[in-house]
């Protein structure tokens, strides 16, 4: 059975479950994290922790119809918790979270044929089905979705079924297909060479949906590597390359008649526990290097061999998508580009949108709920 005891001289309630996994819960963090300190509806909290002395105590623990339940000190508030709510929250530990997906590294000898696929009509009809190919996605930060209807909406529909749209100054959604007058490369049918989406932005769009309406011209085959796999052999095999990439941050703009955005970033970002995030890529949208003259001899030295790299045989998966199909990928991890096309030859179309990250993780952790 589960047992509660205190020990008042570390400050902390030590509590056992039968399946031999004990953990101790500081006071401090017993009393604001008490459940009648959230909104029953809301649950966010409602609490305020500077109501309580910061050295509140605890006078009794006991255990009551399956509950814990703790008496503070002067006896004037009590609080009980479910052992399992505990045991889900124990310090160091952290929540579960079904969205926290350990990414499968890929280089060139992943072939396309082996990347999560899923057919349009089990994902818009399916929650499991959906469930799953969204992990799977998350996985390899790529994947395909086929049997798309000829519907230039079809592809928005699938997006919005994961979350809302992510707006940008191109719109909600865009057409990638050669148009007079572009104020973009993907405008045009000239090749485009691996980079991340609007690395200019304060936040990167996440995954960008790219639904195939039409590719009949000759050309315009897609290619796409797995930043985190650059990333993680930079880190292995040329660690100070790394390092300047991962601190120092430089600019990128995209500017028009309508628009001028610019941003700072590193090409590799890492997250506060120094595993790999994010890469912003994108050598057309690099604004002008205004690193100290003395630092920037190095620092294009690390950034032609992260460049060299997206460009090397060891790490490019190249495909041609077919009308009807429609790639997912995780925008700020793969890097995604295309061969020249003749627009002479026939005509091409793609329809693309984004949705961001924390959506995307969201539907996850929903669709992975178990039943009440």
């Amino acid at each position: 059975m589960t047992t509660a005891s205190l020990r008042g001289g570390d400050r902390v309630l030590h509590v056992a479950w039968p399946d031999g996994t004990s953990a101790e819960f500081p006071f401090i963090w017993l009393r604001d994290n008490c459940p009648s300190g959230f909104h029953p509806q809301t649950r966010e909290r409602q609490f305020d922790l500077t109501s309580i002395p910061f050295d509140i105590s605890l006078t009794e623990a006991a255990l009551e119809n399956g509950e814990i339940i703790l008496t503070w000190n002067g006896g004037d508030h009590v609080s009980r918790y479910d052992p399992d709510w505990l045991f889900d929250h124990r310090p160091g530990i952290g929540l579960a979270d079904p969205a926290r997906v350990e990414p499968v590294l890929w280089r060139s000898d992943f072939e396309p044929d082996n990347l999560p696929r899923a057919a349009a009509a089990d994902l818009m009809t399916s929650d499991d089905a959906l469930r799953d190919f969204l992990v799977a996605s998350k996985k390899t930060g790529l994947s395909i979705v086929d049997g798309m209807d000829n519907d230039k909406d079809a592809g928005m529909e699938i997006a919005r079924r994961i979350g809302f749209l992510r707006e940008t100054n191109f719109g909600t959604t865009f057409e990638v297909m050669s148009k007079p007058n572009p104020n973009n490369l993907a405008y045009t049918s000239h090749a485009l060479p691996l980079h991340t989406d609007l690395a200019n932005q304060e936040l990167p769009p996440g995954f960008q949906f790219l639904h195939c309406l039409a590719n009949e011209a000759e050309g315009g085959g897609s290619t796409f590597c797995d930043g985190f796999a650059i990333a993680s052999d930079l880190r292995a095999d040329d660690p100070h390359t790394f390092e300047l990439l991962s601190k120092t941050p430089v600019p990128f703009r995209f500017h028009d008649t309508d628009y001028d955005i610019r941003r700072h970033h590193t090409v590799i970002d890492l997250d506060p526990f120094g595993h790999l995030q994010e890469l912003h890529f994108n050598a057309h949208l690099a604004g002008i290097f205004d690193l100290p003259a003395d630092k920037m001899e190095p620092y294009y030295r690390a950034y032609r061999k992260i460049m060299e790299m997206t460009r090397s045989e060891k790490y490019v998966m190249t495909t041609r998508l077919a009308g009807g199909e429609m790639v997912i990928f995780d925008n700020r991890r793969v890097l995604h580009g295309r061969a020249a096309f003749d627009p002479n030859t026939g005509f091409r179309h793609l329809r693309g949108c984004y949705v961001d990250r924390g959506e995307f993780d969201s539907r996850i952790r929903v669709l992975s709920r178990t039943p009440r």
